[in-house]
């Protein structure tokens, strides 16, 4: 990952530096308003850094930016009964849009990881009724 800001804009007043952490934020953030997703998925360092009460708002997210496009990649988690490509594809549309709008870069890429599905309490109580109630014998 790109630690480094790099000079986006040159201006007759200076330089414009848009450091890859702010793509981070911006992805994240387009990520977790779509319908469906229920979370991000973070590594280790995330998960310790929720624990300490600070909310990681690139959790989840790594972006490789350019001088003129960015490439990014989310891990979520996803709703149960949430149909996967369509929330894939909002979540794809909504990071290029979020991104292109607030920093001018072009978005060459946005590839979206699922990583784990997310079962609601009522959901969990729906299945095991499901499972409990007897079989009709036909």
């Amino acid at each position: 990952m790109n630690t480094v800001a790099l000079d986006y804009e040159k201006t007759e007043m200076g330089h414009i530096q848009i450091a890859p952490e702010v793509v981070e934020v911006i992805a994240g953030l387009a990520t977790v308003e779509i319908e469906g997703v229920a979370g991000m998925s973070g590594g280790f360092a995330g998960g310790i850094a929720e624990l300490l009460g600070r909310k990681n708002l690139s959790k989840g997210v790594k972006v490789e930016v350019g001088e003129k496009e960015a490439a990014v990649d989310v891990s979520i988690i996803v709703e149960y009964g949430f149909r996967i490509p369509d929330v894939s594809q909002e979540i794809q549309q909504n990071v290029k849009n979020a991104i292109e709008s607030m920093t001018g870069l072009q978005v060459v890429e946005v590839n979206v990881h699922i990583h784990d599905v997310h079962i609601t309490q009522e959901e969990k109580v729906k299945n095991e009724i499901e499972e409990i109630k007897p079989q009709r014998v036909k």
